[in-house]
C-alpha cells in the first residue's frame, strides 16, 4: 500500500545551517537540469552552473561543519516515502559529524574537477554532455552522504554505477574505454547483488519495523534480534564495499577505468564511488560489531590482501594513471583493515579517507596535466618535466609525500592512526600496514622520478597547463599540507570530536609508532631513488624474474575470470542461444511459414476451383440472359410493333381457351 508524504519529523540539537544540508545535494541536480537544457546555449557551453552549484555547496557543507565544531548535535529530518505493511520507508537526511566531514570532501573535491575540467575537456565534443553526467554523479554520493535509509543510500549508490559507466565511457568511441565502462558497471553490480539482499536480511533481521539507519543500528543490538541474520547481513553489505571500493576480487575493474577522462579518475578515487564502499562499512559498523566476530574477522582477510597485492602490482605499472589507481585499491584497502581491528580502526579509516581525498585528488589532476602536456600516459614517455612544469611537479610532489606517508604532511597523520589503531593487538594487521607502507613509498618514488626526473623521453615540447587546472592543482596541495593536523595530538583530535562527539581515548603522540612509520616511509623513498637514480634500462621491476611475470599478469586473475568464467559461459550460452534459435525458433519460425503456405496454397485452389467457377457460371448466364434481351432491346420500331402483334395474338389465344 503507498500513502502519500506523512508527516515530517526531527531529532534536532540546534538547529543552524545543518537543517540544509539536504539543499547541498539538490544543487547539483539543479546545475545538471540546467547544464542539459540551457549549456549549449550558454556562454562557455555550460560549465558555469556545474561550478556555481558546486561553490555554493562546499560553503554551505563549511556551515553544517560548523555546527559541530560549536558542539551542536544530529539533526534528522523525513517524510514517508512508502508503507509496505510494517515497514515505513522514508526519504530524509540525517546529519551528524561524519556527514558533515564526508560533505566537506566531496564538495571540495567536485569543485576542484569542475574547475579542472574546463581546461582539460575544453576541446571535447561532448563538453557540456560531461558536465551534466558529472553533476549527477556528485549528487548521487551526496545522497548516498546524508540519506537516513537504506532504500535512499541505495538509490544514490546504483545512480553512481550509471553515472561511472557513462563518465568511463565518455570516449566510447575507441573500444577499449566502452569495455573498461562494461567491465566496471557488471563488476561493481555483481556486488551491488549481495548488498541489496543485505539491505533486506538487516530489514527482516529487525522485524520489518524500519529501513532507518539509526533505527537498524540500534534494533541489531536487541535481544529479539537474530545475531545469524544480523552476521548474514553484515556479509552481504561487505558485498557491496567489495564492488565500490574495488577490494580483492573485485578491484580488477577499477584499474581498467582510468581509460575515462582524468578529470573523472580524480573524482571517482577520491571522493565519490569508491569512497562509498568505505562510508558504508562506518556508517553500518554497529551491524558489524554485533555480528560474530568472524565477519569483522573476514573482512580484515580481505582487506589485507587486498592493500598489499595492489601496492606490489603499482610496481610495475608505466601508466601514470595505473599506479595511481592501484595505490587507490591500496590505500583503500588500509581503511578496510583498520576498520576489522575495532572502533579506533573505524575512527583512523574515517580519518585517513578525509585527507586521502585531498592528496589522491591532487594526484590524479596532476597526472593530468602531465598527460595533457605530453600526449601519453606512459612514463617512458616522460622525464625531466620538473623544469618545464614547475607548479604541476611542486605540487605533485606534496601529494606523492603525502601517499608515502612524509610528515607533517597528511597522508603521515592519518596511517599513523590506522598504524596505532592496528598496533594495540593485531601484530600481524600492524606489520603488513607497515612492510605495505614501505612499498607504497618505493612505488611512489619511482612514479616521481620516471616522470619528472632524468631526460624527457617525450616528443613535442611540453609546456605548464594552464591556470584553470593548476589552480585546483595549488588549492589541494594547501589542503593536503594542512587537513592531517585536524587529527594530531596537537590539535587534541578535534577531527573526531567532530567526527563522533567524542574521543574514547585521548589522541596521542605514539613515539615508536611514529618512529616505524617514518622509517618504512624513508626506506621505500631511498630505496626508490637508490634504484633509479641513474634511469636504469630496462626498469629493475621487470627484471625480478617470474615475480614480474606474476606482477605484470596482474597475478592471472582476468586471465582466470576470462577463461575460467566469461569465456566458458559466454560460448555456451551463445552455442544454447545458437541451438535454440536454429531448433526452437527457426522451427517454429519456418513451421509457421509452411502453415502459411499450405493455407495459401489451399485457398488458391479454393478460389480457382470454386470461388472462380461461381463467378465464371454467374457471368455466363448474365452473358446468356444479357444475349437474349440483346435481341429483344435492339431499338428497332418495326422488331417492337412485330413483338406487339405477336404478343397480342398470343394473349388472344390464351384468354379464348380461358
Amino acid at each position: 500500500m503507498v500513502g502519500a508524504a506523512e508527516t515530517l519529523s526531527a531529532t534536532a540539537i540546534g538547529p543552524g545551517f545543518a537543517r540544509l544540508a539536504w539543499v547541498v545535494a539538490v544543487l547539483p541536480l539543479v546545475s545538471a537540469a540546467l547544464t542539459l537544457f540551457f549549456g549549449k546555449r550558454t556562454p562557455g557551453r555550460g560549465w558555469i552552473y556545474g561550478v556555481a552549484a558546486m561553490s555554493a555547496g562546499f560553503v554551505l557543507s563549511v556551515l553544517v561543519l560548523w555546527h559541530f565544531v560549536q558542539g551542536g548535535g544530529a539533526v534528522g529530518s523525513s517524510v514517508t516515502w512508502f508503507t509496505i505493511g510494517p515497514l515505513h520507508v522514508e526519504a530524509g537526511q540525517y546529519v551528524d559529524g561524519l556527514t558533515a566531514i564526508m560533505l566537506i570532501v566531496v564538495t571540495a573535491v567536485s569543485l576542484a574537477v569542475h574547475v579542472y575540467s574546463i581546461g582539460y575537456m575544453h576541446d571535447d565534443v561532448r563538453f557540456t554532455w560531461f558536465y551534466v553526467v558529472l553533476s549527477v554523479f556528485t549528487a548521487a554520493m551526496l545522497n548516498v552522504v546524508i540519506a537516513d535509509n537504506l532504500i535512499q543510500l541505495l538509490v544514490g549508490w546504483e545512480v553512481m554505477g550509471l553515472c561511472s559507466y557513462l563518465l568511463i565511457g565518455h570516449w566510447w568511441e575507441e573500444r577499449i574505454n566502452s569495455n573498461a565502462a562494461i567491465k566496471a558497471f557488471i563488476t561493481t553490480r555483481i556486488g551491488d547483488v549481495p548488498f541489496m539482499f543485505g539491505i533486506f536480511v538487516l530489514i527482516a533481521a529487525t522485524g520489518f519495523h524500519s529501513a532507518n539507519i539509526q533505527q537498524v543500528g540500534e534494533l541489531v543490538g536487541g535481544p529479539d534480534v537474530s545475531r545469524g541474520l544480523v552476521s548474514v547481513a553484515a556479509l552481504l553489505l561487505f558485498g557491496g564495499t567489495i564492488g565500490k571500493s574495488a577490494q580483492f576480487p573485485l578491484h580488477v575493474w577499477l584499474p581498467d577505468a582510468m581509460q575515462g577522462p582524468t578529470p573523472v579518475s580524480a573524482l571517482i578515487h577520491a571522493a565519490t564511488m569508491v569512497a562509498a564502499g568505505v562510508y558504508l562499512v562506518g556508517r553500518m559498523y554497529s551491524v558489524f560489531l554485533h555480528a560474530a566476530p568472524e565477519v569483522l574477522g573476514f573482512v580484515g582477510i580481505i582487506g589485507g590482501i587486498t592493500m598489499f597485492g595492489a601496492a606490489l602490482l603499482a610496481l610495475v605499472q608505466d601508466d601514470i594513471k595505473r599506479v595511481l589507481a592501484y595505490s587507490t585499491v591500496s590505500q583503500l584497502a588500509y581503511m578496510v583493515t583498520a576498520m576489522s581491528v575495532g572502533p579506533a580502526g573505524r575512527d583512523a579509516a574515517f580519518f585517513h579517507l578525509f585527507t586521502h581525498a585531498f592528496f589522491k585528488a591532487l594526484l590524479f589532476l596532476g597526472a593530468g596535466c602531465v598527460i595533457h602536456a605530453v600526449h601519453s600516459n606512459n612514463m617512458s614517455d616522460m622525464g625531466g618535466l620538473w623544469r618545464r612544469m614547475p607548479v604541476t611537479f611542486w605540487t605533485f610532489a606534496f601529494g606523492s609525500a603525502a601517499l608515502a606517508g612524509i610528515p607533517p604532511l597528511a597522508g603521515f597523520w592519518s596511517k599513523d592512526e590506522l598504524l596505532v589503531a592496528a598496533s594495540k593487538g593485531h601484530a600481524v594487521v600492524f606489520t603488513l600496514m607497515l612492510v605495505t607502507a614501505l612499498v607504497t613509498a618505493f612505488y611512489t618514488t619511482r612514479m616521481v622520478m620516471l616522470t619528472f626526473l632524468g631526460p624527457y623521453r617525450g616528443h613535442g615540447e611540453p609546456e605548464e597547463a594552464p591556470a584553470v587546472m593548476t589552480g585546483p592543482l595549488v588549492a589541494l596541495a594547501l589542503g593536503t599540507v594542512s587537513v592531517g593536523f585536524l587529527g594530531a595530538a596537537l590539535t587534541r583530535g578535534v577531527f573526531f570530536k567532530w567526527v563522533f562527539f567524542e574521543v574514547p581515548e585521548p589522541v596521542t603522540f605514539v613515539l615508536w609508532v611514529a618512529t616505524l612509520s617514518i622509517l618504512a616511509a624513508g626506506l621505500g623513498v631511498l630505496a626508490g631513488w637508490y634504484v633509479y637514480r641513474e634511469r636504469p634500462e630496462p626498469d629493475p621491476v621487470f627484471q625480478l624474474g617470474w615475480l614480474s611475470s606474476v606482477l605484470v599478469n596482474k597475478f592471472y586473475l582476468d586471465e582466470v575470470y576470462m577463461n575460467g568464467i566469461v569465456l566458458p559461459v559466454r560460448d555456451r550460452l551463445a552455442a544454447a542461444a545458437v541451438w535454440f534459435d536454429r531448433n526452437v525458433l527457426d522451427g517454429m519460425v519456418n513451421g509457421t511459414a509452411r502453415l502459411t503456405k499450405d493455407l495459401a496454397l489451399g485457398t488458391d485452389e479454393f478460389d480457382r476451383t470454386v470461388v472462380d467457377s461461381a463467378v465464371n457460371g454467374v457471368a455466363q448466364a448474365a452473358g446468356f440472359t444479357g444475349g437474349l434481351l440483346r435481341y429483344l432491346q435492339s431499338g428497332n420500331v418495326q422488331r417492337y410493333a412485330a413483338f406487339l402483334f405477336v404478343g397480342v395474338v398470343v394473349l388472344a389465344i390464351v384468354i379464348t381457351r380461358i
